[in-house]
């Protein structure tokens, strides 16, 4: 029975399906009206479309959705659902992404729309990344690549950060985005789990300028658990660094999946040798979340030894996430010691380096744009 006003009135079965029928024809008109064709795809003879933007390499059969659940295959043909739509819009420091030899102290205007294609147990966004596309449709902002970039200047922002889920499944949007960007001399920045094809790299890379990417573990059995494998993402890295892309690394350490010393020995010796000494390890505290709430938090003794394994490995700059004594997100010289960069937390304090040296011996810091 529906009441409107001052009218009663009972609808029959037979009614009710027309209403019914009717609301998902204008619900589908609504999401085809901010469809976007896909870049990075193949079409098939069968209807099929051959998904090439991730490793997952999806083989969509017509009416369905790709892992990520935001590229639907519409008669053949293979569209993003989230192109000029955003859940959220914030302008963060971006030592939060966290890039600390990026730029320090800048804003970066940061965005994201629903969707992943990992499934990470912990997910502190999952609300996002685990959305569908009709809620998506419902609950997001419409922004164009025009306005995004506009509101980025506007904001005093350095760069845009394309973050909080992602930013491989809204590729499309990012490309337009970052593009323009560049056209208007703002840098573009990658929080990810790296977990993309060669060809997505090879499209993004005139565009994309740093990337802190999310090193999971150092076993195919724990990123199977994350909904991908270990293979691809060491690739990704390895492809970025050649790209000349400024990378920073996170390893979120949990208990009883990547806490083991010789794990955490492998994850520190192929940053060494893959992407080099001076890339920086942000070594990140876990804490329940998500479907992983009966999960303790690491223990801190747990950090300290990932740290003393990532210096034994050699590399010269490891931060600590979530985790604020003090300290713990300073840079400092690797020769003399001399605090260089303070910070609490992911906010920035202070920075006393002299065009990208150490004031104190003049030791040369990698990074971009720190002085």
């Amino acid at each position: 029975m529906f009441v409107a006003d001052d009218y009663c009135f009972t609808l029959t079965d037979a009614t009710i399906a027309v209403i019914e029928i009717n609301f998902v024809k204008e619900f589908k008109a609504l999401v085809v009206g901010k469809l976007k064709e896909a870049m990075l795809y193949q079409k098939k003879q069968d209807g099929r479309v051959f998904c090439q933007l991730c490793p997952h390499y999806c083989l969509i059969d017509r009416g369905k959705r790709g892992i990520c659940q935001v590229r639907e295959n519409q008669d053949g043909l293979l569209y993003s659902m989230v192109f000029g739509r955003t859940v959220t819009q914030n302008v963060d420091g971006v030592e939060k992404k966290p890039l600390f030899h990026f730029y320090p102290g800048s804003s970066t205007y940061s965005l994201a729309t629903a969707g992943c294609n990992f499934h990470c147990q912990y997910c502190t966004n999952w609300q996002v990344s685990q959305m569908s596309a009709e809620e998506f449709i419902e609950l997001g902002v419409g922004a164009s690549p025009e306005q995004i970039v506009n509101a980025a200047l506007e904001s005093g922002c350095r760069s845009i950060a394309y973050t909080y889920v992602e930013p491989t499944i809204f590729f499309e949007y990012v490309h337009e985005i970052a593009s323009l960007a560049h056209s208007n001399g703002l840098l573009n920045v990658f929080k990810t789990n790296g977990f993309m094809t060669p060809e997505m790299l090879q499209m993004c890379q005139p565009y994309l300028d740093a990337a802190n990417v999310d090193l999971k573990a150092f076993q195919d059995k724990s990123y199977q658990k994350f909904g991908g494998r270990l293979q691809p993402v060491l690739d990704s890295l390895k492809l970025m660094k050649s790209f000349g892309i400024w990378l920073e690394i996170t390893t979120v350490i949990i208990p009883g999946i990547n806490d083991e010393p010789q794990e955490l020995a492998d994850i520190a010796g192929f940053i060494v040798q893959e992407l080099g000494v001076d890339t920086p390890w942000h070594i990140t505290r876990f804490f329940p979340a998500y479907k992983m709430e009966n999960v303790p938090p690491t223990p801190l003794e747990t950090l300290y030894k990932a740290r003393d394994i990532g210096l034994e490995q050699g590399l010269k700059y490891i931060y600590f996430g979530n985790f604020l004594g003090q300290g713990n997100q300073d840079t400092n010289c690797p020769d003399c010691g001399t605090v260089l960069i303070q910070r609490r937390g992911f906010e920035f304090i202070k920075n006393q380096m002299q065009s990208h040296q150490c004031p104190a011996c003049e030791t040369l810091i990698p990074g971009v744009g720190l002085s």
